[in-house]
């Protein structure tokens, strides 16, 4: 297992507001009352991923990433490559053809993301990872949360979630994020330095463990259900993210066993945190998305002024061998007392989180 070394500071990003941006966007509108007198010059060129493994890339990243970029006044086209490495590949090129002066990724694997960055490295393009590093790649500089301390949100989560059921000498089952992502390796190193010593210390019982590929809910589904079958005494699942939390709750819910069984999750979708107003997810780790698009944002357009980037820490990719100047932010935990805080925070909406059946469950959570 690859293993990141993180070294992470406080964070203070500087917010950037403005008119929201949807889409394939060419977001170079006039600046905003609120941007700076001096429009940045350049293009910036913004890939995303997909938008089945996550919702947060269409509904959050491309949003928030877009209203930055127009409220300082700069061209940028945000496209996304839907899970498609030849298409990741041929969007790099036509924005590089096109004149971007910053290219922002989140990669699909690193083999792919790091013929993208060597490309636009020698046309003198700056580049970003966004979100995932790049592996053995070349990007200037890296944006992210602090991953491994993701996962370790997660493993203590899921501690507490069968501590407060009682649970003796609990079996665990681990459903990996995809072996080509980078942040699967980190959240893992993460939750197994919270769940190995208990299994060592004889507390908790070592289950079964495998990766999704691809993050594939459906695959996902296959997988638990066939860990299940062969264990049918799980009695927690260390879920990488909620897709794949609300894939194994879907074959616990077929042997009536959600909401007996604690599950994590990671994205603070709506989703998940709908499985946990209902009691089938035990908890979810929040990512703060337009913090990390911010910082994003402001870094790219620091880029394409011709100045020198901000960061706050470094990323040690063991591939490349190198330390790569990063921006790290800090995750939070989320359980049912505080599913409020994400929705205070405007990441989600009461209307969309709050729908149907949901009303009562988000009076009781203290849902305003």
């Amino acid at each position: 297992m690859r293993k990141g070394i993180l070294s992470t500071a406080a964070v203070s990003v500087a917010l950037l507001a403005g008119l929201t941006a949807c889409g394939s966007d060419d977001s170079g509108t006039s600046a905003s009352p609120g941007a700076s007198a001096a429009k940045p010059k350049g293009k910036i060129g913004v890939i995303l991923p997909d938008s089945k493994s996550s919702a947060r890339w269409e509904t959050a990243d491309r949003k928030y990433l877009g209203e930055a970029f127009k409220a300082a006044g700069i061209p940028a086209d945000i496209q996304n490559a839907q899970g498609n490495k030849t298409s990741f590949q041929t969007i790099a090129d036509q924005m590089i053809t096109n004149g971007a002066t910053v290219l922002l990724i989140v990669n699909l694997d690193s083999g792919t993301g790091k013929a993208v960055l060597d490309k636009a490295k020698s046309q003198g393009v700056a580049t970003i990872d966004y979100d995932r590093l790049t592996l053995g790649g070349s990007a200037q500089y890296y944006v992210s949360f602090d991953n491994t301390a993701v996962g370790k949100l997660q493993g203590e989560g899921l501690v507490k979630c069968l501590t407060d059921k009682k649970a003796e000498k609990p079996i665990v089952a681990r459903l990996n994020g995809s072996p080509t992502d980078n942040n699967a390796t980190l959240f893992k190193n993460g939750y197994d330095g919270v769940l190995n010593p208990k299994i060592d210390a004889g507390e908790y019982a070592k289950g079964p463990d495998e990766s999704v590929p691809d993050w594939d809910n459906t695959q996902a589904g296959t997988i638990f259900e066939q860990m299940l079958t062969s264990e049918p005494k799980i009695a927690g699942v260390l879920a990488a993210n909620d897709g794949l939390g609300n894939a194994a709750i879907s074959v616990l819910k077929k042997q009536k066993l959600n909401g007996k069984v604690p599950v994590t999750g990671q994205d603070a979708t709506v989703q998940g945190l709908q499985n946990i107003l209902n009691g089938d997810q035990c908890m979810t780790v929040y990512k703060a998305i337009k913090q990390e698009a911010d910082a994003a944002a402001k870094l790219a357009i620091s880029l394409a002024s011709g100045q020198k980037g901000e960061t706050n820490g470094t990323v040690n990719d063991p591939e490349g061998k190198r330390d790569v100047p990063s921006v790290l932010l800090q995750p939070k935990s989320i359980f049912k007392e505080n599913v409020k805080d994400v929705v205070t925070d405007g990441f989600v909406t009461k209307d969309e989180l709050c729908k149907g059946q949901f009303a009562a469950k988000c009076t009781e959570a203290g849902i305003q």
